[in-house]
C-alpha cells in the first residue's frame, strides 16, 4: 500500500515560518510529479505548490515570494518552506504524488497548519 507520510505542521505565529515535510518511500519517487494542497473546511481542496519530476516548480499566486516546494530524490521526500504565513494560510496541507496526469495518484493523510494574528 502506498502512503505518504506528512509532518511538520502546527501551530505559528502570523510572520512566522513551518517546514512541511512528505516521505514517499514505496513509490519510484523520481518519476512523480510532487505537489502540496490544502483545505479548509467548506472550500475545495486547492493546489498550493507543484514540482514536476525535473524540478520544476509552480505556485498559487497566493503564495508566490513567500512558499518554496523543494525534493530530495534520495530521501523521496518533497519539502515545503513556508515563511511570512499568513492567517489565511490555515489548513489542512496535502501531499499528493502523481504520475503521468493521474494515471497513478496518492495523497497524503494531511496536516494541520495553524496561524494565529
Amino acid at each position: 500500500q502506498v502512503q505518504l507520510v506528512e509532518s511538520g505542521g502546527g501551530l505559528v505565529q502570523a510572520g512566522g515560518s513551518l517546514r512541511l515535510s512528505c516521505a514517499a518511500p514505496r513509490i519510484t519517487f523520481s518519476v512523480y510529479a510532487m505537489g502540496w494542497y490544502r483545505q479548509v473546511p467548506g472550500k475545495q481542496r486547492e493546489l498550493v505548490a507543484q514540482i514536476t519530476h525535473n524540478s520544476v516548480t509552480n505556485y498559487a499566486d497566493s503564495v508566490k515570494g513567500r512558499f518554496t516546494i523543494s525534493r530530495d530524490n534520495t530521501k523521496s521526500t518533497v519539502y515545503l518552506q513556508m515563511n511570512s504565513l499568513k492567517a489565511e494560510d490555515t489548513a489542512v496541507y496535502y501531499c499528493n504524488a502523481n504520475w503521468r496526469s493521474g494515471r497513478l495518484d496518492y495523497w497524503g493523510q494531511g496536516t494541520q497548519v495553524t496561524v494565529s494574528s
